[in-house]
């Protein structure tokens, strides 16, 4: 062993705290999360039990102790604001919480509609029927995907309350219908043909923008709607090109919308942001950057500066995953090996040997945090023999603020199996594109 390695497995280890004993072990993450206004928790995979429970565990603690207002996730506006309506008492009151996510049918539904998310939000509900109506913690979807939905709840809205707004809305509906509600069709048209419907969704969000109220939930879903609809009108025709520039609109789109999400609610309030460690982690501090990808923990930081944000990622050495073989396809349980010896999780593995937390706290010039090395990220499709292209190279130190790290872990637990999917989907690195 070298004396460089002896370095990196002190120093790892001397910044390790054990995460077990109940939820004490997260008392150094609440104290660094005070005073600020985002605080981003990643995961290393969609499908590892230990990253949802974690996720939540310190998530309650925020939430009750931290000021947290809101929580913003990597899933699609219109089904979590269905979960928003819910978990603060505005719809839907006769249902629990598996009953809600059984609204998920996008795929992958296991990265939402599983046993430790239902689990998080009957408590999230429970706290928040202590509360006030005003002081209640919202849920609400981050991501770009949404585009039929977000048309079809826009609609819904100006039919309500503004109706002679609706042939402009038609027309952006008529635009995309030929394409029988699959985005990829539409996308792949417009690299055969030049036009797109760019325009109509426009001139949509345009009108939706004049016609809104200056405030109320209502009028805010229906302008994040609008939103959602032109930059997945976008995000999709970026997607067919080669120049990867689709991944930049989408964390670009989630960091847009928590920054209307905390205008919304106001400049005093906190938000909680779940995503994977590849949209959380600073992009800068990883081998993304080269490639001229940014992401949603990069723009954090740019836009609100590193004393307003903290960011938490999360690893593991070995264990299993909730994942599926290709794109679609139903979800299975998988073995997930023993990390590389040379990446970080090889030399957590050897300097740790047990669950804990990393705080790194204000000195980032320690051997391991200013280590190069390669990070293990796992996304819903996974193949366990070709393990070799899942690791990020990544200077940890830089990337996160804190990190959360496991030996063993178990996959997570879906409510139901996964359905042939009647909409294509498609993501970017690191799921499957």
């Amino acid at each position: 062993m070298s004396a460089r390695m002896d370095d990196l497995f002190a120093d790892a280890h001397d910044l390790a705290r054990p995460l077990a004993g109940g939820d004490a072990a997260f008392d150094a993450l609440v104290d660094a999360a005070r005073g600020r206004r985002f605080i981003a928790i990643g995961e290393a995979s969609h499908g590892t039990h230990e990253f949802y429970a974690w996720r939540a565990r310190l998530t309650r603690r925020l939430v009750e102790e931290g000021g947290v207002t809101w929580i913003g996730v990597e899933g699609d506006w219109p089904d979590c604001w269905r979960i928003d309506r819910w978990v603060r008492g505005i719809a839907d009151t006769d249902l629990d919480a598996r009953g809600v996510l059984a609204g998920f049918d996008r795929w992958p539904t296991w990265m939402w509609a599983n046993s430790d998310v239902a689990d998080f939000l009957d408590a999230l509900r429970d706290h928040n029927a202590r509360l006030p109506a005003a002081e209640r913690t919202g849920f609400y979807g981050l991501d770009v995907y949404s585009l039929w939905d977000s048309l079809a709840r826009i609609m819904a809205w100006l039919r309500e309350r503004q109706p002679d707004a609706l042939p402009l809305a038609a027309r952006a509906w008529q635009c995309f219908a030929p394409f029988d509600e699959d985005p990829h069709r539409y996308a792949w048209n417009t690299r055969l043909v030049p036009a797109s419907c760019e325009t109509d969704v426009v001139e949509l969000l345009t009108e939706v923008r004049q016609r809104v109220a200056a405030d109320g939930d209502d009028a805010f879903d229906a302008l994040q709607n609008a939103t959602v609809a032109v930059e997945a009108e976008k995000y999709y025709r970026a997607m067919v090109r080669t120049d990867r520039g689709s991944w930049n609109i989408r964390d670009r789109h989630m960091a847009d919308t928590a920054d209307r999400i905390a205008a919304h609610l106001g400049p005093t309030g906190t938000g909680v942001l779940w995503a994977h460690n590849t949209h959380v982690g600073d992009a800068r501090a990883t081998d993304m950057a080269s490639a001229g990808l940014l992401n949603l923990g990069q723009l954090l930081r740019e836009r609100h500066g590193a004393r307003d944000v903290l960011l938490v990622g999360m690893a593991a050495h070995r264990g299993e995953v909730t994942a599926a073989r290709a794109w679609g396809d139903a979800e299975e349980r998988m073995p997930v090996p023993s990390a590389r010896a040379d990446s970080h999780e090889g030399i957590l593995h050897r300097a740790i040997g047990e669950p804990a937390v990393l705080a790194f706290g204000a000195d980032r010039s320690r051997p391991w945090l200013t280590h190069l090395a390669g990070h293990r990220a796992i996304g819903v499709v996974y193949d366990p023999a070709r393990e070799a292209g899942n690791y990020v190279p990544t200077i940890m130190g830089a990337r996160y603020d804190a990190l959360l790290w496991g030996e063993d872990t178990a996959a997570l637990r879906p409510l139901h199996h996964e359905t042939v999917p009647h909409e294509a989907e498609y993501e970017t690195e690191p799921t499957g594109f």
